[in-house]
């Protein structure tokens, strides 16, 4: 029986390469993306649902799926506001999974980041660890945390820190060797790549993906 999936950050660097993937599926009917801006492009299983994020409760009626793949996240250039950015990252990832379960949510794909931990004193480190945690903590019957090092990828917007650090890890990556491969820097279609080879499998249980195991998932 095929499966109607969301898709949530469809507009971002690792959204925008699954997207097509879903979509190009056989296993999937319908993806659902919730987007701020609709995407310029059509296609016959594709879904948007345009919202601004403001009331999460108003999207529930919306929140049908099987699976459920989130690919949000932020930066603190882009949102400053700690409360905004913990809604991007945490809010909005735990409703959608809260929801799904309601109706009939199987699986959750959730992209987090290498050194996750709830107990960081880093903000950053720390939000990803307490969604992880949130999420983990859900009746699910599959969960899969993917946790890529520094990613690579053509995005959208304009990021001259990342765009500078790229050369900076090429020669990092080149003495990442042993047990700290997980460290080293990944293609972001890679992620994607990953996120639907584990989509199709018929699994239960909570897997967490580390960089080095996300490139062994491709």
């Amino acid at each position: 029986m095929k499966e109607k999936v969301i898709l949530l950050g469809a507009s971002g660097l690792i959204g925008s390469y699954l997207l097509p993937l879903l979509l190009n599926s056989d296993a999937f009917e319908e993806v659902n993306v919730f987007v701020r801006k609709r995407l310029e492009m059509s296609h016959p299983k594709l879904k948007q649902t345009l919202t601004d994020f403001n009331n999460l409760n108003q999207l529930d009626k919306d929140i049908t799926a099987s699976q459920i793949f989130c690919c949000l996240g932020s930066t603190k250039s882009k949102t400053p506001n700690t409360k905004d950015y913990r809604k991007v990252d945490y809010d909005i990832p735990l409703h959608f999974a809260k929801q799904g379960i309601v109706s009939g949510l199987k699986r959750y794909h959730l992209v987090s980041s290498l050194g996750a931990n709830s107990k960081s004193n880093n903000f950053y480190t720390k939000l990803k660890g307490e969604i992880e945690n949130a999420i983990k903590a859900l009746p699910i019957e599959e969960i899969n945390i993917y946790q890529p090092s520094f990613l690579r990828g053509e995005r959208e917007e304009n990021r001259p820190l990342e765009k500078l650090m790229l050369p900076i890890m090429s020669l990092v990556d080149l003495v990442l060797v042993g047990p700290l491969q997980k460290y080293k820097s990944i293609e972001a279609e890679d992620v994607a790549k990953a996120m639907f080879n584990e989509s199709i499998k018929n699994k239960r249980g909570i897997f967490v993906h580390n960089s080095e195991q996300i490139k062994k998932l491709v």
